[in-house]
C-alpha cells in the first residue's frame, strides 16, 4: 500500500513538474520556429539575410541571459524553496511570451518593434534560467536513490516535447490559414504566442497543489539552508571546481549536441536544402516522436551503468557523423542529383506578375512562378524575380498589365514583348483589359531565385531517419544529465550550483549554434563562391563537443552517487 502511495506521489511530482517545464520550453522555442516570419515582421522588408541574422541574434539573446536567470532564481530556490521559485518563473515566461504576440510589426511602429521583442525575449531567457534547475532538483529530491536517472529523464523529455508541441501548433494553424494569411502582420503566426497564456494558467493551477521538496523542507526545519547560496556555490574552491567540471566536461558538449540535432537540423533543411515549410516541420515531428522514448531509456540505463559513458558516446557520435549526415542532406535534396524524369503533365508555369516597389515606383519586380513536377512525386517550385528600373515613375493607374521589350536571348537582332499582370495594392481595382507600356532603363543582371522543394516519399523518410539519428544522440547526452548534475552538488546550494553550468552550457554554447553556424557560413561566401560552404557552420558544434569529450573522458567519474542529502 505504501509502495503504491509512493509511486502515485512521484508520478504526480513528475507530471506537475513536467507540464510546467514543457510549457516553458514551448514558449521559448516558438520564437525560433517562426524566426523566418518574425524577421519579416519586425525588421525592414528589404533587410534580407541581415533581418534573419538579427532575428537569430534576438533568439540567441534569450539563451545568453539564461545563466543570469540561473543565478537570480537559483539563489531564490535555495533560500525560499523549489516550489514557489518555479511558479514565479512560469508566470514571467508566460506573460512575456503572450506579450510578444501583441507587439505591432516594423511597418506599424518601426524600430520600436524589434527593441520591444528583444526585451521580452530577455525576460523569457531569465525565466527559463530559473525553471529547469528547479524542476530537475525538485524531481531528483523526490526520487528513490536507485531510480534517480529514470525519474529525472522524464523532465528531460520536456525540452523536446515542448519543441514538438510548438511545431505541431504552428503546422496546424498554418495549414488552416494558408501562407499569406499566416504570415501577415496580425496573422496566424501570432496565435502560438497567445495560446501560451492558456497553457500557463493550467500549469499554475496544477503546480499550486504541489508540496515543497522533502529534502529542502528537512534542511529548512533543521535551520541548515544556505545563507548565501551564490557565495557558497562559487566562492568555495571545491564547489566552484565542480561547477567548472560540470560545464566543460558535460553540459557544454550536451548543449551543442542538443541544438545541432534539433534546431540546426530544422534550420538547415529549410533554409539551405530549401525543403518547404510544412514538410520540413513534419519531418522534425516524426523524428522527435520516434526518438523521445530514448530519453527515458538512457535515463534508466544511467542508473544501471553510470551517466558518464552514455553522455560521452553521444558526443562522440555527433563529432564523427555530423558532416556526413549534413552532406547527405545536400546531396539528396539537390536538383542536380535528380535522375527522375520531369512529369510534364503536372508541371505548371504561372503567368508573369509585376509588383511595384512600395518605396520607389521607378522600380518594378517581375515575378515568375513555376512548379517542376517529377515522376516520383517530388515538386520543386521556383520563384524567379527580375528587378526592372524604368524611365519614369509607374503611372499605370488602373491598368491590369504592363508591357515592355527586351532583347531576344537567342538572337540579339530581335526583341521580345513581355506582358506581365500587375499585382495591385490592397483595395485597388484594376482594369484587366488595359495594359500600360513602360520603358526599361536596366534589368537585374542576376535575378533572385527562391526554391521550395516538396520531396518524394523515399527522400522524405530518409531525412526523417537522419534527423532521428541526431535526436538519438541528444537523448544520450541529455537523458542522464539531470541526475548527473543533481549528484554533483549538496542540497542546500544545489539549485544555484547546477543551474549555472546547465544554462551556460545550453544557453550560451548550445543556444548560439543556429546563429554562429549561420554566421560562419556567411563568412565563407565570396565572389567565386557566392553560396559559401554550407557545412562550415558545423565546425562550431563539432569543436565544442570535441573539447568537452576530452575533458569529460579524462576528469569525470562514472560513479552514481546514491546519497544526495550531503
Amino acid at each position: 500500500m505504501s509502495q503504491a502511495k509512493d509511486s502515485s506521489k512521484i508520478a504526480f511530482v513528475i507530471g506537475a513538474s513536467s507540464v510546467g517545464t514543457l510549457i516553458e520550453w514551448y514558449d521559448f522555442y516558438i520564437f525560433g520556429m517562426l524566426a523566418t516570419i518574425i524577421s519579416q515582421q519586425f525588421f525592414p522588408a528589404d533587410a534580407g539575410t541581415a533581418a534573419l541574422l538579427s532575428t537569430l541574434a534576438i533568439f540567441a539573446a534569450g539563451f545568453i541571459v539564461r545563466p543570469f536567470g540561473a543565478l537570480v532564481f537559483g539563489r531564490l530556490g535555495d533560500l525560499i524553496g523549489r516550489k514557489y521559485t518555479f511558479l514565479l518563473t512560469l508566470l514571467i515566461m508566460g506573460g512575456s511570451t503572450f506579450a510578444i504576440g501583441l507587439v505591432p510589426g516594423y511597418a506599424t511602429i518601426g524600430w520600436a518593434a524589434p527593441i520591444i521583442v528583444l526585451v521580452l525575449r530577455l525576460l523569457q531567457g531569465l525565466a527559463l534560467g530559473g525553471e529547469y534547475g528547479g524542476a530537475a532538483t525538485y524531481v531528483a529530491e523526490h526520487a528513490p536513490a536507485d531510480r534517480r536517472g529514470f525519474w529525472t529523464s522524464w523532465i528531460q523529455t520536456t525540452a523536446t516535447l515542448g519543441l514538438f508541441l510548438a511545431l505541431g501548433i504552428i503546422i496546424l494553424i498554418r495549414s488552416n490559414q494558408g501562407v499569406e494569411k499566416f504570415s501577415a502582420e496580425w496573422g496566424g503566426w501570432r496565435y502560438p504566442f497567445w495560446i501560451s497564456l492558456l497553457l500557463v494558467i493550467v500549469s499554475i493551477l496544477i503546480r499550486m497543489k504541489m508540496s515543497e521538496s522533502p529534502m529542502f523542507s528537512k534542511l529548512k526545519a533543521e535551520g541548515k539552508t544556505s545563507v548565501n547560496p551564490l557565495k557558497e556555490s562559487f566562492g568555495h574552491k571545491a564547489n566552484f571546481k565542480m561547477v567548472l567540471l560540470a560545464l566543460f566536461g558535460a553540459v557544454m558538449g550536451q548543449g551543442v549536441i542538443w541544438y545541432t540535432g534539433q534546431f540546426y537540423a530544422q534550420s538547415f533543411i529549410e533554409t539551405v536544402c530549401k525543403v518547404d515549410f510544412i514538410q520540413s516541420r513534419n519531418l522534425m515531428l516524426w523524428a522527435i516522436l520516434f526518438a523521445t522514448p530514448f530519453f527515458v531509456i538512457f535515463g534508466y540505463l544511467s542508473d544501471r551503468i553510470g551517466r558518464k559513458w552514455i553522455m560521452m558516446a553521444g558526443m562522440l557520435a555527433g563529432i564523427l557523423t555530423y558532416r556526413p549526415i549534413y552532406q547527405h542532406f545536400l546531396d539528396v535534396t539537390s536538383v542536380n542529383n535528380r535522375v527522375e524524369k520531369i512529369d510534364l503533365a503536372n508541371t505548371v508555369t504561372a503567368p508573369l506578375m509585376a509588383s511595384i516597389d512600395h518605396k520607389d515606383n521607378t522600380k518594378l519586380y517581375i515575378i515568375h512562378h513555376y512548379d517542376t513536377a517529377y515522376t516520383d512525386g517530388a515538386h520543386f517550385r521556383y520563384t524567379k524575380t527580375d528587378t526592372l528600373h524604368i524611365a519614369a515613375a509607374y503611372a499605370g493607374g488602373d491598368a491590369g498589365a504592363i508591357s515592355f521589350t527586351q532583347v531576344n536571348k537567342l538572337d540579339s537582332a530581335k526583341t521580345d514583348t513581355i506582358i506581365a499582370k500587375v499585382k495591385a495594392p490592397t483595395g485597388t481595382i484594376l482594369d484587366e483589359t488595359k495594359s500600360a507600356n513602360i520603358v526599361v532603363i536596366s534589368k537585374s543582371v542576376k535575378p533572385s531565385v527562391v526554391i521550395e522543394k516538396t520531396l518524394d516519399n523515399a527522400t522524405y523518410w530518409n531525412l526523417i531517419w537522419l534527423v532521428f539519428v541526431q535526436i538519438l544522440y541528444v537523448t544520450m547526452v541529455y537523458g542522464p544529465i539531470a541526475a548527473f548534475l543533481v549528484e554533483m552538488f549538496p542540497t542546500k546550494i544545489r539549485y544555484t550550483s547546477m543551474s549555472l553550468p546547465y544554462h551556460i552550457g545550453n544557453g550560451v554554447f548550445g543556444g548560439l549554434v543556429p546563429f554562429l553556424g549561420t554566421l560562419i557560413v556567411e563568412f565563407t561566401k565570396n565572389a567565386d563562391n557566392p553560396a559559401g560552404d554550407p557545412l562550415a557552420g558545423l565546425w562550431y558544434p563539432i569543436g565544442v563537443a570535441s573539447i568537452c569529450l576530452f575533458i569529460g573522458v579524462v576528469y569525470l567519474t562514472n560513479k552514481v552517487d546514491k546519497n544526495v542529502m550531503d
